[in-house]
Parts: structure tokens; C-alpha cells; sequence
């Protein structure tokens, strides 16, 4: 299939962002580092929309206040990056899809396999480029890791953990946006796509059998403490219990850093925030379902065994694996491999270095490639595409249906 090149051998590629909060935000502002050029915005919230054009300089004709009004006035980029929720992904990328724009789509694609199925036809259908979010695949770490693999051997079996943090688990899955099933989607997709996509990448293979565990164990109703008040600003609980909303949304030095400005725009509004905003709530008396730890065992069609761990129950750090060779092992935390030969019986260590930016690296590395990829009209640039991510997201699900039936489903 032949692909549209960026629209002139002299222009930047050009890009319309759909939803521009965090994310949004954050991949406008490293795809203009790569000289793209962020034409367009469709944001329903004003303060945010004003202040995402202004950042941009994008005329007030090309300013919307949602993806229908963009729609509506024709195509205006080469590509569009939509950053919207979750349960708000599908129709933007349906529609911009047939008007030819290429896609970077923030992940999960969608909470349901029929609706991210209809997203990859979709693209599939028009002949563009598209790409999802799954930032971890582009990581120096990842990059490393890939190459030192040959060392070992015949890969036998892996471990992998995903350590979410506590307070993490806190904001994001218990106070936060991604809390309900209903509202986003279990938290194996919202929160472990990502994990299970580079599984499949690092193993080079998809899962033939998937079984699953796990619940909600610990933020709810039935662990709350004797004398603990509905919001942390009125509990005299509050200074001693681990989920503080009083102490993880201190705003330091009066600056607004992430998770605090998930919570206010103004340092000095952060009482009231707390007092009356959904981040103030205690988290045994929230509205959330989603689970805090789950365990997912896979084997591949190659007879690769992995087994996949997410835990609410951890300092915030990186991902953490271990990769079992026939002829050595690798040991991984994110930034550093440690490497044995079963031949020599040495160890060595591989530095992959300090990345500050997004994911250790990861979403710099995602937008240069799909930059580079609409400037050549060349998806070979990028390291999956839609029905790769579709492929990986039916792992999840699939996980999901075995966790809640406790069988071991096939693909």
C-alpha cells in the first residue's frame, strides 16, 4: 500500500492535536521540537484550549471546541494526534481517518474490541499511517534490550512487573479518571496495555493461552480506619495514613508539577481543590472498581512462557524484568541490564542512561519516529501499527475474560 508523504518537500509536517490535556500536551510540544508544526486544536475546556493555541500560535480559525467542529472544516494536517479519554477515542479516529489524516492515538485504543477493531479498519481502509501511544516500545532501555538478547540464547520464559506506587494507585485508579470500568476501562487496559504490547515485542510473538488473577484488595469501604472522614482535609486519620491527599498534592516552591496540576491550575486554589474536587476524597470512600493487583501467565505459539504482575503495593519506579535464556539470563530495571553467560559464568552490567523526559525516553522516541514516518510516508519507521495494537489489546481483554470466568482462554 502506498502512503501520502507530508504535504510539501519544504514544509514541516503539520499536525491537529484532539484533546489537550497532559498527554496532549506533552506530544505537541516534543513533535514541534522535531520541527512539526501544530496547526489545529479541538479541546471542549476554554481555559485549556486558549491556552494550547496560544502555545502554538494557531489562528483562532483553526481553534475548535471539539473533534466534530474540526471534522467539519476539512482536513487541516498531515496527521492528528488524539489524546481525548479513553471511551472518547473511537468516533475522532473513525472520522479523521477517512479524511486522510494520519493517526497517533493515545492508548488504550478503545474499551472494547469491536470499537478499537473499528479504529484499525478504519485507518486500514483509508491508507494512512497509523500509530498507538505504546511509548515503552521506543525507549533507549527497550533499544538495549532488543539488542543484547541474541546473548542469551533461546528465550525460554520471562518475568515482568509493573510497580505502579501507591500513591500513584492513589490519584490515578482510585480518585482519578481511570477509577471505573465503566467510565474507562478495566485497569489491565488502561494502565498495562502498554506492558503486555512490549511483552509481545521484546518476545517477538503474540500469546496463544492467557490465565489471570486478581481484585480489589485493599480501596474500599471494608479497609477504611476507625475515625477516618470522608476527605483528607477533614481527617484526623490523614497525618498517618499512606494516602494522603494532604501531603501527595503539595504543591512545592508554589510551582505546578505532575500529579498536582492533575488537581488544580492554581497552587493557591489547591485548598479548595481538595476540599470539594474529586482528588480530595479519602480512598476508602470513592466510587472506584478498578482492580489494585493482577497476575496474567501467557504462553506464546512459540512455547515462550512470561508471567505479568501489576501491583498497586510498590515505591513508583520502573518496570522491572528478568528474561530466562538456554544460554544466559538478563535482569532489568528499567534503566540498567545485568547480563550472565552460562558459558563463562560472567556477569556484566549495561548502562542505558538517565532520560527525564516522558517514560524514560519513551515518548520523545515515539514522536520522532512518527514524525519521520508521515514526512517519508513510511510506516516502516514505526515499530507496530493499528493491527499490531489491536492484536496486543486482545490480550488484555482476553486476560480480563480469564480472570473473571478463572479459565485459561485461548487466542
Amino acid at each position: 500500500m502506498e502512503f501520502t508523504k507530508y504535504s510539501g518537500d519544504r514544509n514541516p509536517v503539520t499536525i491537529a492535536v484532539v484533546g489537550a490535556g497532559l498527554r496532549g500536551r506533552q506530544y505537541a510540544r516534543l513533535a514541534a521540537a522535531r520541527q512539526a508544526r501544530i496547526v489545529a486544536v479541538a479541546e471542549p475546556d476554554p481555559e485549556r484550549r486558549a491556552a494550547f493555541a496560544r502555545t502554538h500560535d494557531i489562528p483562532a480559525g483553526a481553534v475548535f471546541d471539539g473533534w466534530e467542529a474540526m471534522s467539519a472544516a476539512g482536513r487541516l494536517a498531515d496527521a492528528a494526534v488524539i489524546a481525548t479519554q479513553d471511551r472518547l477515542h473511537v468516533e475522532p479516529a473513525v472520522a479523521l481517518a477517512r479524511q486522510r489524516y494520519h493517526l497517533l492515538l493515545e492508548k488504550p485504543m478503545a474499551p472494547t474490541e469491536p470499537e478499537a477493531r473499528r479504529i484499525a479498519e478504519a485507518v486500514e481502509a483509508a491508507g494512512v499511517i497509523g500509530a498507538v501511544c505504546h511509548v515503552l516500545r521506543y525507549t533507549p532501555y527497550t533499544k538495549a534490550l532488543k539488542a543484547t538478547m541474541g546473548s542469551i540464547g533461546d528465550l525460554v520464559s520471562v518475568q515482568h512487573l509493573e510497580p505502579v506506587g501507591w500513591w500513584h494507585q492513589a490519584h490515578s485508579f482510585v480518585r482519578g479518571n481511570w477509577r471505573r470500568e465503566d467510565e474507562s476501562g478495566p485497569m489491565l487496559l488502561t494502565k498495562s496495555c502498554h506492558d503486555l504490547d512490549w511483552l509481545a515485542y521484546v518476545v517477538g510473538d503474540t500469546p496463544s493461552q492467557v490465565a489471570s488473577f486478581g481484585g480489589l484488595a485493599h480501596f474500599h469501604a471494608g479497609k477504611r480506619p476507625h475515625k477516618a472522614a470522608a476527605r483528607c482535609v477533614d481527617c484526623e486519620v490523614e497525618p498517618t495514613c499512606p494516602y494522603s491527599a494532604v501531603r501527595l498534592y503539595k504543591a512545592e516552591d508554589g510551582r505546578l508539577r505532575w500529579p498536582v496540576d492533575a488537581v488544580t491550575d492554581d497552587p493557591r486554589d489547591l485548598g479548595r481543590a481538595l476540599q470539594t474536587g474529586p482528588y480530595g476524597r479519602c480512598v476508602y470512600d470513592c466510587d472506584n472498581d478498578v482492580v489494585d493487583h493482577q497476575v496474567v501467565a501467557m504462553q506464546y505459539n512459540g512455547g515462550v512462557t512470561a508471567t505479568f504482575t501489576m501491583t498497586a503495593f510498590t515505591p513508583m519506579q520502573r518496570r522491572q524484568t528478568r528474561l530466562f535464556g538456554s544460554h544466559g539470563s538478563i535482569e532489568g530495571d528499567g534503566r540498567h541490564l545485568t547480563v550472565t553467560d552460562f558459558r563463562t559464568g560472567t556477569t556484566s552490567t549495561v548502562d542505558t542512561g538517565e532520560h527525564e523526559d516522558g517514560h524514560d525516553g519513551g515518548d520523545e522516541g515515539l514522536v520522532a519516529a512518527f514524525v519521520a514516518a508521515v514526512a517519508a510516508g513510511d510506516p516502516t519507521k514505526l515499530s507496530s501499527d493499528m493491527a499490531t495494537s489491536l492484536a496486543s489489546h486482545r490480550v488484555v481483554w482476553s486476560a480480563e475474560r480469564a480472570r473473571l470466568t478463572s479459565t485459561v482462554v485461548r487466542l
